[in-house]
């Protein structure tokens, strides 16, 4: 290609919106998918996205997250995924993610355990276009061992080539055909914007169709005001979704708090099937959209709690989270 055919294409990039609406963004992601989930236990989940992934009736998927969070543990107990390759995760001091225990003990999924680092070195490769990174990490561990026994190509022992007896193993590069994050911010053309820690960094480079959903769409005129802040350029993003407490009853760093008598309630009812399994029709398949699910929560009086503080970053009321 030309310089300046390059320069051109790259413009048109550049100038293009990305915006899209939730309903349309997940109902081009067929069944037997594979999907990569961004968020960390309560923090930054894609709730609203994976809702509707189960509103719509996804399954056979094929699931990638270096720490579950709460909307993976969702759609395991939906009955949406076929296999699972993690690193762990909890709902925090809430509780596990019993639905993926259940799923995983009982052979309901075809679960593949790793290590966060490892997991997340997998997505690092993909992002650089590389075919794999050697490490020491799982070196020793029962994980390495389950994984090569299951005969897992994503992994492999070998030596360096500058040294014989140095032993690494070698994890296969991961570049995911959808991925979905949650971002409290990102403008039209897909440049997005996080505060705070940023785990979906390597994850969201390496997917071949990334999907953000936002808080808030703000103009291109405010990233250029805080270029700092974007964690993932647009060349990257595939589309944007403007979902405001699209994380919720998780945490947005300086956004909104996570909900602690709704992640208590989840972890009490996500114990049992039949239990879930109420809380799923009431909850999610009996609301139209992420608005009615937000209302069946508590709706405006029960967000205005959470809302945080621009300075701390958390709700800096704690008798109000805390109840």
């Amino acid at each position: 290609m030309l310089k300046w055919q390059t320069q051109r294409l790259w413009k048109e990039i550049d100038m293009s919106s990305k915006i899209m609406n939730l309903t349309d963004a997940v109902r081009e992601i067929p069944n037997g998918s594979e999907i990569a989930i961004g968020g960390f236990a309560i923090t930054r989940s894609p709730v609203a996205f994976i809702c509707e992934m189960i509103r719509q009736g996804k399954n056979d998927l094929n699931v990638y997250q270096s720490i579950v969070c709460m909307a993976t543990d969702m759609l395991v107990g939906a009955g949406a995924v076929k296999k699972l390759s993690y690193g762990g995760g909890s709902l925090d001091r809430f509780g596990r993610m019993e639905r993926i225990n259940a799923a995983f003990e009982s052979g309901k999924i075809d679960a593949r355990e790793f290590s966060g680092l490892s997991l997340t070195y997998r997505f690092l490769a993909g992002s650089l276009g590389i075919p794999y990174i050697p490490t020491k990490t799982l070196l020793g561990t029962d994980i390495l061992e389950n994984l090569l026994k299951k005969n897992d190509d994503s992994v492999m022992i070998s030596t360096s080539p500058y040294d014989s007896d140095d032993k690494l193993v070698f994890v296969k590069a991961l570049q995911p055909d959808f991925a979905v994050i949650h971002a409290p911010y990102a403008d039209e053309k897909g440049n997005v914007l996080v505060d705070g820690p940023v785990w979906d960094l390597e994850m969201g480079k390496a997917a071949k169709q990334l999907y953000v959903t936002v808080d808030q769409i703000v103009s291109n005129e405010f990233v250029k005001r805080h270029p700092e802040k974007v964690a993932i350029p647009n060349v990257f993003t595939y589309a944007v979704i403007e979902v405001p407490y699209g994380a919720y009853p998780t945490a947005v760093y300086k956004m909104y708090d996570y909900d602690s008598c709704m992640l208590t309630k989840y972890a009490k009812i996500n114990k049992k099937q039949d239990e879930f399994d109420s809380f799923l029709n009431e909850y999610v398949i009996g609301t139209k959209n992420h608005n009615e699910f937000l209302e069946k929560c508590g709706g405006t009086s029960t967000l205005n709690k959470l809302k945080a503080d621009p300075v701390y970053g958390y709700k800096k009321n704690w008798g109000d989270v805390y109840e």
